[in-house]
């Protein structure tokens, strides 16, 4: 079947759920294509539950991201079963997981995601294809004619004046063959402090097969021990613990941290893991929930051993990363020492409703670091970095903010790691823009950052910033009949889209009351 539309969003991340919701909302004909069942990417069908910086409550991300923050927390105020002291409670963490402070169940996110599209494929303005994967795309000189899909319904002939990628590896780039990068850069290449002598585009961030984990304490049943299991039991990590443990990397390289289930009757440097991701606080319901639930995203089951794209062996990686996952909740099940001295938490169990999954894995794995387009602007650690950059960036051509520090997880080659302080920063149209490919633009983790700087534009509020950005900059380019090259290079056309993205609620610089800080 041959299908036409003004603009085709590829990938059913934050970023390309926001890309399609701009694109749509500006009357513009838009398919949005997604492999998963389930839209949202990392914060749902990945299930990690947002990160977010200090400033969220009051600044720092799009209206949109705002409103659906609120949506969130509305869902809890008015469920039947939630406690009285938060009816009326307004800043709240609804699942109580202290690496965000508006955790949350991801099919609820799921719901309100899904509500933000549905006007406008009910108006025929937006299909959603879902369970469809591009394995195909037909390209002129600079400009993709097509792409090619495939879902149980066959395979399809997509054509569209432009073209997002909004998935979480880039899949499209190489499909389209369009210029980019991956791993590391050598410090030759882009000059910045950390980066190594020489660049190995096979060291990335590993990616980690996130999974829904309950504390039953009626919980009887202990999973089937992986396959795989000894292998990463018997793997020593390069600070000399364990692959399965308590511990994880420092700081500092070589160095470790320890931690605990709850942190109960622990030292204080043993915080608790149990509630780091947790979406579900059974005691925030009166007799609906029975126990608490969280996502087990943690450096223990980040996938060191290989990549999952541009690899051979890709497969089998992915096998593997799910083995390594279901290895740590064997392991936290039979081994793992209690907070109370003994050993094995058989309480711990796989809640596969939470994730949409049979086994309580996610459907798909949290991806770190995409394939990053060669940009009109690369983005760099002396940028953003508070020890290099002497003072905050600035960037005329600025299409959102972010803040988070650049966090970079231990790597798949040199098993190397690394964090640093960062400015809060702003996102500039330059790095959605590829050096050549002239109806595309990037849409997700995949923009012009470094290995380096990648680990902080990466976050679910920045995410969805780029997409809804994105989405904007197509719909601008179409109306006013230029390209996004055109408009980087227009001063004019340049104030003219960002007035339309001010104008929609998107912040283009951080307030001065932030900024001061810094200054």
């Amino acid at each position: 079947m041959k299908l036409k539309y003004s603009a085709v969003v590829v990938g059913g991340s934050l970023g390309g759920v926001m890309a399609a919701y701009a694109l749509s909302s500006q009357g513009i004909e838009t398919a949005l294509i997604e492999e998963t069942s389930w839209l949202g990417g990392q914060l749902t069908n990945q299930g990690v539950p947002s990160d977010e910086h200090k400033y969220i409550e009051f600044t720092g991300a799009t209206k949109t991201y705002r409103n659906f923050r609120n949506k969130i927390r509305d869902y809890y105020r008015n469920h039947p079963d939630i406690i009285d002291e938060l009816k009326d409670k307004e800043i709240f963490n609804p699942g109580n997981g202290w690496v965000s402070r508006n955790s949350s169940d991801p099919r609820v996110c799921l719901q309100i995601l899904n509500g933000m599209l549905k006007p406008f494929s009910k108006s025929g303005i937006l299909d959603i294809f879902l369970n469809t994967m591009v394995i195909g795309a037909e390209k002129t000189a600079d400009a993709i004619d097509f792409v090619v899909v495939k879902n149980d319904d066959g395979v399809h002939f997509i054509e569209a004046e432009y073209f997002l990628d909004a998935t979480d590896t880039g899949s499209l780039l190489p499909i389209t063959k369009t210029d980019y990068v991956t791993g590391s850069e050598s410090f030759f290449e882009t000059n910045e402090p950390h980066a190594p002598e020489i660049g190995d585009p096979e060291d990335m961030q590993p990616i980690t097969w996130t999974a829904a984990v309950g504390f039953n304490p009626n919980n009887t049943k202990i999973i089937e021990k992986p396959k795989m299991y000894d292998k990463f039991k018997n793997y020593l990590m390069p600070f000399g613990e364990s692959k399965l443990s308590w511990c994880t990397p420092g700081l500092a390289q070589g160095s470790k941290q320890e931690f605990s289930m709850f942190g109960i009757n622990e030292p204080e440097n043993k915080i608790g893991l149990f509630t780091y991701r947790q979406v579900i606080e059974k005691d925030y319901f009166k007799t609906s929930v029975p126990f608490s639930v969280m996502l087990i995203n943690w450096a223990q089951n980040d996938y060191i051993f290989g990549n999952i794209y541009d690899n051979p062996n890709s497969e089998y990686h992915k096998y593997a990363a799910r083995e390594l996952t279901l290895s740590l909740i064997y392991w936290l099940q039979t081994e793992a020492r209690r907070d109370d001295g003994e050993f094995g938490y058989p309480e711990i169990c796989l809640v596969p409703e939470v994730l949409g999954t049979n086994d309580g894995l996610a459907m798909a794995p949290y991806i770190r670091e995409s394939r990053r387009i060669k940009a009109l602007y690369t983005i760099k650690e002396q940028d953003i970095s508070r020890k290099y950059a002497k003072k905050p960036p600035h960037f005329k051509d600025s299409v959102g903010i972010g803040h988070y520090h650049i966090d970079l997880h231990m790597t798949t080659k040199t098993k190397t790691h690394f964090y640093d302080q960062a400015y809060p920063f702003q996102i500039p149209l330059g790095a959605l823009i590829p050096v050549k490919t002239k109806n595309l633009v990037a849409a997700c983790k995949n923009i012009g950052t470094t290995h380096i700087t990648n680990g902080c534009y990466r976050l679910h509020p920045v995410e969805w910033n780029i997409g809804e950005s994105a989405g904007h900059l197509v719909a601008f380019s179409i109306k006013n009949k230029v390209t996004p090259k055109e408009i980087y290079e227009n001063d004019k056309l340049l104030k003219k889209y960002q007035e339309k993205l001010k104008n929609e609620g998107i912040l283009l610089e951080w307030p001065h009351s932030v900024m001061e800080e810094y200054l």
